[in-house]
């Protein structure tokens, strides 16, 4: 963003966006105004993913990697793309790949977390009820793609129906002393997140909800494949109900590298099926963050590898993945010029000077935030900022003091 609409944003903003935007920018933390606008070469990242959003539209498979080193910012970038892909008409997830938390090779809790995670343009619902309220509005299941798991979808349709009606005196009867509505909504909810629930006391809701199919195939998901598939098959149905796809923000992909080899040979056989699909995955835009030692780490493999199994021998990975990924779609972060970093100090000068409606002395501030900017230089840029924006407010109480700052 140059400056001049910057300051045109600026002059319009309401006070409370830019003094959320300072305080958060002071702890260090992501504010999307802030991220809106201070991000550097946003022509260049707007350009790399819009290409990406155009090969959805031509129905081919786009991904990508954002690569950089610790502190270049990457987790920046990818917040960026997410308020972006949200002005586009696109639902987003943007989780941290913690291998504590959220470790890869177990998509389940991948799963809950992209769930857990959602946001709808224009709207803070949970994926339940923002499925419940399009569905009152259309009245239509035939969105739901013929690939959605059958858990998944046994679930989805039990949300848009509603309770079997029972009089007073068929509740009372010992058949239906499963009847108990006040559940349903917290057993499909929970459900539809991919958390582990009584299958019994899901039939039960299903019964209820009228879902006449549910007795026809197990409502159990075994390994990581339901999982992902009700992933693809979300972001069709996504788009069949008027939203453009799924982006899916994967932070600290690295972490990846850091378990041990039979967890990594598992989490790569998921990650290529994000870089090579073997099927459909309409509407889907997976980006994920890495740092470069995972693709050194990934070329570095032991591909030539074998296990024994039944007296045979077998590639311990299914892939040579150091060869196949050579060629993704990949967007490499740099440290910032000079020049940069001059405009980024003079834009947190005018935002914090807008938020606290004071006037600095452009001259003195600017030399002693460049000082601050040289002697921070080794630190991850949001403690940069950080520090910076400290500074300033040092600077805005001496000015409001009438002193003049060291």
């Amino acid at each position: 963003m140059d400056m001049d609409k910057f300051s045109s944003v600026l002059r319009v903003s309401d006070n409370f966006l830019l003094r959320r935007a300072v305080e958060r920018l002071r702890e260090g933390l992501f504010d999307p105004f802030a991220v809106q606008l201070l991000t550097a070469r946003e022509t260049k990242l707007n350009k790399v993913f819009d290409d990406g959003v155009k090969a959805l539209g031509r129905k081919e498979l786009p991904h990508l990697c954002i690569c950089g080193s610790y502190g270049q910012g990457k987790s920046h970038s990818l917040t960026y793309l997410r308020e972006r892909a949200l002005g586009q008409g696109f639902a987003t997830s943007f989780i941290n790949l913690d291998p504590r938390e959220i470790p890869f090779h177990d998509f389940r809790q991948v799963y809950r977390a992209l769930v857990e995670n959602i946001r709808f343009p224009d709207s803070d619902a949970t994926l339940a009820q923002y499925w419940k309220k399009w569905n009152r509005e259309h009245a239509g299941m035939d969105c739901i793609p013929d690939s959605m798991p059958f858990f998944f979808k046994t679930i989805l349709t039990a949300l848009a129906n509603k309770n079997l009606r029972l009089s007073p005196k068929q509740k009372k009867l010992k058949k239906h002393t499963t009847f108990r509505p006040s559940e349903f909504p917290w057993i499909l909810a929970n459900g539809l997140k991919g958390e582990r629930l009584p299958v019994f006391r899901l039939r039960h809701a299903l019964k209820y909800r009228e879902v006449s199919f549910y007795k026809e195939a197990s409502l159990v998901c075994k390994g990581w494949e339901p999982y992902y598939q009700a992933v693809c098959s979300l972001a069709e149905m996504f788009q069949n109900m008027g939203l453009k796809g799924w982006v899916l923000f994967f932070d600290e992909g690295e972490s990846i590298i850091q378990r041990p080899i039979n967890i990594r040979r598992k989490s790569y056989a998921i990650l290529d099926h994000f870089f090579a699909p073997t099927s459909s995955q309409a509407g889907l835009y997976p980006i994920f963050a890495f740092t470069n030692d995972f693709f050194m780490q990934v070329r570095g493999e032991e591909y030539d590898r074998v296990v024994v199994k039944n007296e045979q021998e077998r590639p311990y990975f299914e892939k040579n993945y150091g060869e196949l990924w050579k060629r993704l779609t990949c967007y490499n972060l740099h440290d910032l010029g000079a020049q940069e970093w001059q405009d980024l100090l003079d834009k947190l000068i005018n935002l914090h000077a807008e938020a606290y409606g004071w006037k600095p002395s452009p001259p003195t501030v600017a030399e002693i935030m460049t000082k601050v900017a040289k002697a921070t230089s080794r630190q991850e840029t949001r403690l940069q900022i950080k520090a910076l924006i400290t500074y300033l407010d040092i600077a805005q109480q001496e000015v409001v003091l009438g002193c003049a700052p060291d």
